[in-house]
């Protein structure tokens, strides 16, 4: 069996629900899973709605006439969708009462999404005659903790789902028995309210069913045709990476590319459950294969991203020089403000270090850190990662170097990820993007690190 998760993108109106129902019952011998997301913008939507809501206003406007215009283009009925949304204008109403949305209302709130979407893809599959079943999460075996808005999933969520889907599962492709179509994003805790999972909700649903059913793959479709090696608004010649490691992927998220959060592939690095990333829009190309090791040996480079608007911080002390405790104390000052580090170098008497602007209060921070030692800041920084074989960095290194330096652009600190699959440049954030076109025109052009001629 496989699991197929769709994204809002590729739900977003009915003609986009009319090209995945043909994708699902293109699959329905391989006995599909089928994960779903939101439509389109429903969950801004529904936000947008609570905000009016705390003013007074309820409105389900937005929600009521997307899901209702696309029920009428498919021809399937509205009184699912009818019932829901008279369970949306109560809470909403609720809300307007009480001029609050706590982060459990936030959480049944945006839940609706969810719900609509795999209501109106059920019946519209049947209507097709595609047997299916929708499923709330909650239904499909989904427990989690109560940690409202990022929630985790606990253990029985996985006993859960064998015990409602193994029979499906194992079933002969002749005894006909409906596709499951689960909400994704979602849950209950222990006493029975809904949940939401955070970043990578949705793709976190998918792979923590097709581990725990030993599903042959995990499909998540996009609006690309998979991985590309780097991003396509960037360097438009981008092309698709046929094959990657979950370790290659993550850093790949981290560092600002849009294809897997890290968090939502940690139940396939268990089980080696291969993903594969397919393009709803492009059903025959083959997509990439996430897997945990290469079977062949890949190019030196896979993939290049960037992540902009970050803050490097330079660090310079005498103290440092054969002292212990000089890092630890430097780290307990970013731990005490809860900033996450993205990027770390270090030499006998300094540390540089780049952090996310967004979550800094960087006065505070900064006097803080003048404790220990002088401080400089550089604002409006960009990481560029270079996802890469790392036993290779010398020749990797040397290219870029060399093309970065006949173009006169100076790299201002370079780190090698501990992970051994990155390495790290930083540079101007008006530098970045021909950073990376460049770097993507040495390692994947003519003639390239990674061109056929260099193999």
């Amino acid at each position: 069996m496989i699991v197929m998760k769709f994204g809002g993108s590729s739900l977003a109106n009915a003609e986009r629900i009319r090209r995945v129902a043909a994708i699902i019952g293109g699959m329905v011998e391989k006995r599909p899973v089928v994960v779903l997301s939101a439509m389109g913008d429903t969950t801004d939507d529904l936000l947008t709605a609570a905000d009016t809501a705390l003013k007074g206003i309820v409105s389900v406007d937005a929600v009521e006439k997307l899901h209702k215009e696309t029920a009428g283009l498919l021809g399937v009925p509205f009184t699912e969708i009818d019932f829901l949304l008279d369970e949306l204008r109560t809470l909403l109403t609720g809300v307007s009462m009480l001029k609050e949305l706590t982060p459990r209302s936030r959480d049944y709130l945006v839940s609706f999404g969810e719900r609509l979407s795999v209501r109106l893809m059920a019946s519209y599959l049947d209507s097709q005659g595609v047997r299916a079943k929708f499923y709330d999460a909650w239904d499909a075996g989904f427990v989690s903790d109560s940690n409202y808005t990022s929630a985790d999933l606990l253990p029985e969520t996985w006993a859960n789902i064998r015990r409602i889907f193994t029979s499906y599962c194992q079933s002969r492709s002749e005894d006909v028995l409906p596709v499951p179509v689960i909400t994704g994003f979602i849950a209950k805790d222990s006493n029975g309210f809904i949940t939401t999972l955070g970043r990578g909700g949705s793709d976190l649903t998918a792979t923590v069913i097709g581990a725990a059913l030993d599903a042959g793959e995990v499909q998540t479709w996009k609006d690309v045709d998979g991985i590309l090696t780097t991003d396509p608004r960037i360097v438009p010649s981008a092309r698709t990476v046929p094959v990657a490691t979950y370790d290659e992927v993550a850093e790949l998220a981290y560092f600002g590319s849009q294809v897997l959060h890290p968090r939502s592939m940690l139940p396939c690095i268990q089980t080696g459950t291969p993903v594969r990333v397919k393009n709803s829009y492009n059903v025959d190309a083959p997509g990439s294969l996430i897997v945990t090791k290469h079977e062949k040996t890949p190019d030196p480079v896979r993939a290049i991203t960037s992540k902009k608007n970050v803050i490097l911080i330079d660090l310079v002390s005498t103290r440092m020089l054969g002292q212990y405790g000089f890092l630890a104390k430097v780290f307990d000052i970013f731990a005490r403000h809860c900033i996450s580090i993205d990027v770390v170098a270090t030499s006998e008497v300094s540390v540089s270090l780049t952090v996310d602007f967004k979550r800094v209060n960087l006065p505070a921070l900064q006097k803080d850190l003048e404790e220990y030692a002088d401080v400089e800041i550089k604002n409006d920084m960009a990481i560029v990662t270079v996802i890469c074989d790392v036993r290779q960095s010398s020749s990797i290194l040397a290219a870029s170097f060399e093309v970065l330096a006949a173009n006169n652009i100076n790299i201002q600190m370079i780190s090698q990820g501990a992970s051994k699959v990155n390495i790290s440049m930083i540079c101007g954030s008006s530098e970045s993007d021909t950073v990376v076109r460049l770097l993507h025109e040495r390692y994947f052009g003519e003639g390239g690190l990674c061109s056929p001629k260099s193999r």
